[in-house]
């Protein structure tokens, strides 16, 4: 079954593909308080959400959960938003082996990404240039690819034809 044209994916998920990056560009622009302000009200809302009584906890327990959960959400926020990364360029390439050099041109293509970002983030107040954050990005970028592959590449038809 196929249900979406060639040319007109790769147009989208390419611009996808641009709207990601510039989405990640933004968030790393953030300085290190910013940044933690965004993650903090993420977190918030998961709470409110998936923790019954947390609004009725005292400001201190609420500020130690909040901390304790706070780096857990900026990792997954990290692995994630490349892991659309990775997704999107993989759709804008189509279908193809997953071993083949495409697919390593891709995966080559976010951790390039995720190393240029880290850097970017050098120079950003309070912010800094991690490797596990790269290692991170790029383990995001490769499951995005894969799944990517996944759908291009089902035995009994595409679902989406690139």
């Amino acid at each position: 079954m196929k249900i979406i044209t060639t040319n007109k994916n790769r147009i989208v998920f390419a611009l996808l593909t641009i709207a990601t990056m510039v989405c990640i560009f933004i968030f790393s622009c953030e300085n290190s308080d910013n940044s933690s302000e965004t993650s903090g009200r993420f977190v918030k809302i998961a709470l409110k959400i998936f923790y019954s009584g947390f609004e009725d906890m005292s400001a201190a327990e609420q500020a130690e959960i909040l901390s304790s959960l706070s780096h857990i959400i900026r990792k997954t926020a990290h692995f994630t938003i490349f892991a659309a990364l990775g997704f999107f360029s993989s759709m804008t390439v189509g279908r193809r082996r997953a071993f083949g050099k495409a697919s390593l041109a891709v995966l080559i293509f976010c951790f390039a990404y995720a190393v240029s970002d880290e850097f970017h983030q050098y120079f950003v107040p309070g912010r800094a240039c991690m490797l596990a954050d790269i290692l991170l990005d790029t383990l995001g970028s490769a499951a995005g690819i894969s799944l990517s592959l996944l759908l291009l590449n089902r035995k009994r038809g595409n679902i989406i034809e690139v």
